[in-house]
């Protein structure tokens, strides 16, 4: 049953709160790992890198499992385990001074985010009506990418201080878990159960979807809703190539001073935070075309770093780039989760959550792959990478229905 308006938006907020912790995984910290490796300076370079990378592994394992622990958790309490996990474990590295321990608490957040992922899209889903869900979806996106921002930046200062209070970021979740505590109910979510709700409600066309995709065969499930959890992948893929190379190619080009990379980079985490705020006014403006609004977003912006250089090509297409994420993620979670109805918190959105992390890990790989390949024989072998990457998304998304019913 869906919240009393009186109810609603406090509800709202509690949910949207988990939307700031989800791309802290791995992120939050990242402006101390040069402090963190001189500290284990006689640790492996990997397993230092591996403070960053290895939450986004246990993500994609705690989704995989997300749907059976939604048969025998309710919300609330799924949400409070996630967010202790999240919030203790992220906290308590900083307190080791053994690497291997390091890793296991961060672990514990990968476990954390995995359980908080799906729930973060997936409530409101579950709680608000389709017609509601497109700007929900936006805020939930606008939420995700000021957290990258004010995580990023505290922990940079935190760092300056001391590597072990950098961790302290993870204090953000203490925030979420008051909210949730009192707003957030219990009920359960696990689809086979609300299909018998949806079945009392007329048989609506989104009802009908959400029942269709019920169906107990989680390889149906992923059959079902390939489309979106594929273009998830891609747009990730596609993305994160800029995080991951920026700093070293623009040091490269010796064009812009080191010192304004990082601004450059909060600067596209708070374009994205815009293109969240504006994903249900250009998703009207651009209607059944607002599937290729960020694979064409993205193909200009890397084309821009290439191309353009300097101090144009370089904001032009950062903010290119940071748009396209904003209003991207929103558009597949929200045309997945229409489909799905009110089953999209244990069915797609735990293979969606999976495919954006799987993207995060596997970039550095697939960008590895390349650079064998290619070596030193192309000027900006990444950001060229990546244009390939946003035309086959843009094919891609040619396959994603548009204009879905929301009626």
């Amino acid at each position: 049953m869906k919240s009393e308006e009186t109810t609603a938006k406090p509800l709202v907020v509690s949910i949207l709160s988990l939307s700031l912790l989800t791309v802290m995984a791995g992120a939050a910290v990242a402006p101390a790992l040069g402090v963190i490796q001189e500290y284990f300076a006689d640790s492996s370079p990997v397993l230092v890198q591996m403070i960053i990378s290895i939450p986004a592994i246990f993500i994609v394992i705690t989704n995989s499992i997300f749907p059976r622990l939604c048969k025998k958790f309710g919300a609330k309490a799924l949400t409070m385990i996630g967010l202790l996990l999240y919030t203790v474990g992220g906290c308590i590295a900083g307190a080791f001074s053994q690497i291997v321990l390091v890793l296991i608490m961060r672990a514990f957040v990968g476990i954390g985010v995995g359980i908080i992922m799906p729930l973060s899209t997936g409530l409101l889903s579950f709680y608000f009506p389709p017609e509601k869900q497109s700007k929900l979806m936006g805020y939930s996106s606008a939420m995700n990418q000021m957290g990258g921002v004010v995580a990023t930046l505290l922990s940079g200062v935190l760092a300056t201080i001391s590597w072990r209070l950098s961790f302290l970021v993870y204090l953000m979740g203490f925030f979420s878990i008051i909210l949730c505590v009192i707003f957030v109910p219990n009920d359960r979510i696990h689809r086979s159960e609300e299909s018998a709700v949806d079945r009392e409600s007329d048989k609506s066309a989104v009802a009908r979807a959400a029942e269709e995709s019920a169906s107990p065969d989680d390889k149906g499930v992923f059959r079902q809703n390939y489309v979106y959890i594929i273009a998830m992948f891609l747009l990730m893929t596609t993305f994160f190539l800029y995080p991951a190379n920026f700093a070293m190619e623009t040091v490269q080009d010796s064009v812009i001073p080191a010192r304004y990379i990082a601004s450059i980079m909060a600067g596209a985490d708070l374009i994205a935070f815009f293109g969240g705020l504006l994903f249900v006014v250009l998703k009207k403006i651009c209607g059944r075309f607002a599937r290729f609004l960020a694979p064409l977003l993205f193909l200009a912006g890397y084309l821009l770093l290439i191309l353009a250089g300097g101090w144009f090509g370089v904001l032009a297409g950062s903010a290119c780039i940071g748009f396209a994420n904003g209003v991207g993620v929103p558009f597949i979670i929200f045309e997945a989760s229409v489909r799905a109805g009110k089953a999209a918190a244990t069915t797609v959105m735990p293979l969606i959550s999976a495919a954006l992390y799987l993207a995060q890990f596997l970039c550095p790989i697939l960008m590895s792959i390349v650079r064998m390949l290619f070596g030193s024989a192309v000027s900006h072998l990444p950001y060229c990478f990546a244009v390939v990457l946003a035309v086959f998304f843009c094919f891609w998304s040619v396959l994603i229905p548009s204009e879905r019913a929301t009626r």
